[in-house]
């Protein structure tokens, strides 16, 4: 069966890359001992995959991984054995079992919101959160995306769902996390010093991914964060 599994990532741990982490959690799982399903091959390795990588630097409260297993007693003895081996940084908050129909993680990723939270000093706009109001109510929020492959020119006012200050020292936002859009907070704050005409250093704050979204059934365009579920409040 399929388990869909909810972790924080904190700390030191923040500057820990995707691909340590999933050699983390294959070793985490080996120790918890859950009867997990390998593939076939020369090479079996366990069947798991990650919603999306998470940024070096960035913390989060919405990470989600899907593992295969062959056996299982219960979802909360699956969370207590992963927490008994996880290290400072690293906390597992749920598991749920997916329907056999359920997409994947990494397919069912729609929006992701962020905390921004400045680390010693209030941002430097005066009003943030008219200046906020104003910055969406644009037309248009043209940015130029680029790849290893190619040059991209996007909308982002199209990508983004929400963008208010929770304070004058935090701002939160929910953009568009899909495959198709791929929107980077730090993208949407360098857009909004533009704006402001005031220098805002990526590294005067902090990034804190607070969740990670699917699109809820039966929705359409135009988006907003109500058209969102968490992705473990599939069933």
């Amino acid at each position: 069966m399929k388990i869909r599994i909810k972790f924080a990532k904190y700390g030191t741990m923040k500057y820990i890359g995707h691909l340590d982490m999933m050699r983390f959690f294959q070793k985490a799982i080996r120790r918890a001992q859950i009867d997990v399903k390998y593939s076939e091959g020369f090479s079996p390795h366990q069947i798991m995959s990650f919603a999306a990588p998470l940024g070096v630097g960035l913390e989060s409260t919405g990470e989600y991984m899907d593992l295969e297993v062959l056996t299982m007693t219960s979802t909360q003895e699956i969370k207590q054995a992963l927490n008994q081996v996880m290290v400072e940084g690293v906390e597992i908050l749920s598991v749920i079992v997916l329907p056999d129909n359920a997409k994947n993680a990494m397919a069912s990723v729609a929006a992701a919101s962020y905390r921004l939270q400045r680390k010693e000093s209030p941002y430097p706009v005066e009003n943030l959160a008219r200046k906020l109001r104003d910055f969406l109510a644009q037309d248009t929020i043209p940015y130029t995306k680029e790849t290893k492959k190619s040059v991209v020119e996007l909308d982002l006012k199209q990508h983004i769902y929400a963008l208010e200050a929770e304070s004058e020292s935090a701002i939160c936002m929910t953009v568009n996390a899909s495959s198709s859009g791929n929107i980077k907070p730090a993208m949407v704050m360098e857009q909004f010093s533009r704006f402001t005409g005031i220098e805002i250093p990526a590294m005067s704050y902090q990034i804190t991914k607070l969740e990670t979204y699917a699109e809820a059934a039966g929705t359409s365009t135009p988006k907003g964060p109500h058209r969102f579920v968490p992705l473990d409040a599939i069933t």
